[in-house]
């Protein structure tokens, strides 16, 4: 099938006078959660990784993602057709110019690349043809229509602050910077800005549409009429205009003579286009709603508190249940995954899983971004390692957790143990600094590996990644990684702490809590710093834990956490799982 596909996307090539043409993971909006009818590098190669892209050439053609799914992607993609490539080592410029000879026209949707994407090919000396129509659509005879889910307010009492409020905000930015309008393509920006939330997208609760903001407070919202009822257009407001997307074209033929910001890395290149023809000014900068939208305010971060403390349950719950099947070889990675589903779904808010559960047994677990399938679901076996990372979408908040288990009953070996304790101690040194404002993701990552790299080991993914307030479960513009970008991390923001171990064809190791970042009181202090809050509440596997590789002052934090774990769930789950609770917090050293 994957063959026949290639071979008729070769000849709309050759039709259209390219020598090649790039298919992204992204619809237009370039963000990971796509809807089905952007699924073309899956429909194109079969890899439904949510990071990575295709070239396809003539007599050659190749995927690339990152150390996330790179197993994934070997499992996933015929060796005969595609080369499957590292997009940090190999990368598909590069790759293009030591395929192609000087002046090939390779084509790109400007819909699906960015401005800092396409330069990369472009410095390479590529010879990039934008194209009209996507290529891939024209051969995508059953491509599945855009979604047109509906567009609901998301009420003051979750979002904290008015739609008018932000706008206002966002306008102040924009006059201090001395730009006329900024171009919304981010639909969690959107969501952000006009307190609105939709179901248009697999675990995210977005209407796509695009937005124009402008410097007096006023806005344009470009979306599908159909997605907009009466109700949700007055929630909008008057200083709101509705069109659809066809509209766009107009509205930024508008803009001669306007100084218009365009983010160079997160909207579609089309946008820079279509400006400069216009006879704007086009100025690069990042999003304006990004800052903002991270820095939760004081409603955000008790929602989001209320939620983990809900998910919690739920997770205690999955926990005991998983501690009496696990040595009995009776369950699956999708039987597990299922049931922390159904667990979830019996409680209040839930909206649905903020990404696709990661329930990775023995080997699997090794595999970054795993996801199980029917092809490759296997028994939860016992005396291995199992991994299990899942997210839920809440009205008032987003969860992200990952724990690592030992399904017994015997022990576990001291070289797992060992392997896990590291683990445990990076995930506490970032759960427990005290940093002064100013200090980014790139800065701090270093002090969640300490422990692996006196072993020489290490693990290929950021420490952390922002989360959405009932948004994203992955949201910029602040990471902990060694490829953060220069933004420092502020009072509000939410982050994941997830540091880990992976030995492939074995188990795979990660821990996962989310953080709120809060200012901290520092007697002496000439300076303001920052701590982090813990927002999850689950307990750590003891069974994995080795207190003699655990310092007195880390001991006294994962007792004390644990201690929170039980005061704070027990009281809300069955007496079993009271029980359970009680055992699995019990102190530790």
């Amino acid at each position: 099938m994957n063959e026949t596909r290639l071979a008729a996307l070769r000849f709309e090539l050759a039709r259209r006078d390219l020598h090649g043409f790039i298919v992204p993971r992204a619809d237009e909006h370039l963000g990971e959660y796509v809807p089905a009818s952007a699924e073309r590098l899956a429909w194109l190669t079969g890899f439904t990784g949510s990071a990575g892209l295709a070239v396809v050439l003539a007599d050659n053609a190749a995927v690339f993602t990152d150390g996330r799914y790179v197993l994934q992607l070997a499992a996933q993609t015929d060796a005969a057709l595609w080369q499957r490539l590292h997009i940090s080592e190999q990368p598909p410029e590069t790759w293009i110019a030591e395929q192609t000879p000087a002046g090939a026209r390779i084509g790109f949707d400007p819909w699906l690349v960015s401005e800092e994407g396409l330069a990369r090919y472009t410095k390479a000396g590529i010879a990039m043809t934008p194209v009209e129509t996507n290529p891939v659509d024209a051969v995508w005879t059953d491509r599945p229509p855009a979604p047109r889910a509906i567009a609901v307010p998301h009420p003051l009492s979750l979002a904290g602050r008015s739609g008018e409020d932000k706008r206002h905000d966002i306008a102040a930015l924009l006059r201090e910077a001395k730009q006329d309008t900024a171009v919304l393509s981010d639909p969690a920006s959107v969501a952000w800005l006009f307190n609105i939330r939709g179901g248009d997208v697999p675990f995210t609760p977005f209407a796509l549409g695009f937005a124009l903001a402008h410097a007096d407070g006023g806005a344009e919202l470009f979306m599908d009429p159909t997605k907009l009822p009466e109700a949700t257009r007055a929630w909008l407001g008057n200083a709101v205009s509705v069109s659809g997307r066809d509209a766009l074209p107009a509205a930024l033929a508008r803009m001669e003579g306007k100084t218009v910001r365009v983010d160079p890395a997160g909207s579609p290149v089309w946008f820079a286009q279509r400006l400069k023809e216009a006879g704007a000014t086009v100025v690069a900068g990042p999003d304006p709603c990004l800052l903002p939208k991270a820095k939760k305010n004081p409603v955000e971060q008790q929602g989001t508190r209320d939620a983990h403390a809900r998910d919690a349950v739920a997770l205690c719950r999955f926990l005991h249940w998983l501690s009496e099947i696990g040595p009995s070889n009776r369950e699956t990675e999708m039987s597990a995954a299922n049931r922390l589903l159904a667990c979830r779904e019996e409680i209040e808010g839930f909206r649905g899983e903020s990404f696709p559960a990661i329930s990775g047994a023995g080997e699997h677990g090794a595999i970054i971004h795993y996801r199980v399938t029917d092809e490759t679901n296997r028994p939860i076996k016992p005396d291995e390692v199992y991994l299990i990372d899942s997210g839920a979408q809440y009205t008032d908040g987003t969860t992200d957790v990952t724990r690592t288990v030992w399904t017994g009953p015997g022990q576990a070996p001291a070289d797992i143990k060992n392997h896990v304790t590291r683990v445990m101690k990076g995930h506490i040194a970032i759960a427990t600094l005290v940093f002064p404002e100013g200090v980014g993701g790139a800065h701090i990552d270093s002090f969640a590996r300490r422990a692996l790299w006196q072993m020489g080991i290490d693990y290929d993914h950021g420490t952390g990644h922002g989360v959405g307030s009932y948004l994203s479960v992955h949201e910029g513009p602040v990471s902990i990684s060694r490829l953060a970008r220069p933004v420092p991390i502020g009072a509000g923001m939410i982050l994941s702490d997830e540091p880990g171990y992976y030995l492939p064809g074995h188990y795979g190791i990660r821990l996962e809590n989310l953080l709120l970042a809060q200012p901290a009181e520092l007697p002496g202090a000439t300076r303001p710093f920052l701590r982090f809050e813990t927002l999850t509440l689950a307990p750590f596997d003891r069974h994995l834990l080795d207190s003699k590789l655990l310092d007195p002052w880390e001991l006294d934090w994962l007792n004390a956490y644990h201690t929170r774990v039980l005061t704070t769930v027990g009281p809300h789950v069955e007496p079993p799982v009271r029980a359970w609770l009680a055992a699995a917090c019990a102190r530790i050293g």
